[in-house]
């Protein structure tokens, strides 16, 4: 069976006081719920102020 890597960039709005942590905890979540997925793998945020 072939395996293939994909790089996914999302972008979130949440409230300042939401803990990142969490936030990247359900989505990491909501992808495996997948049955394709063998892994998720979190690598790094950056974050923006609103203009």
């Amino acid at each position: 069976m072939a395996q293939t890597d994909l790089y996914f960039k999302v972008e979130v709005e949440h409230g300042e006081d939401e803990r990142l942590e969490r936030i990247v905890a359900e989505i990491e979540r909501q992808i495996r719920k997948v049955y394709i997925v063998r892994s998720v793998e979190f690598s790094h945020a950056i974050s923006r102020q609103e203009k």
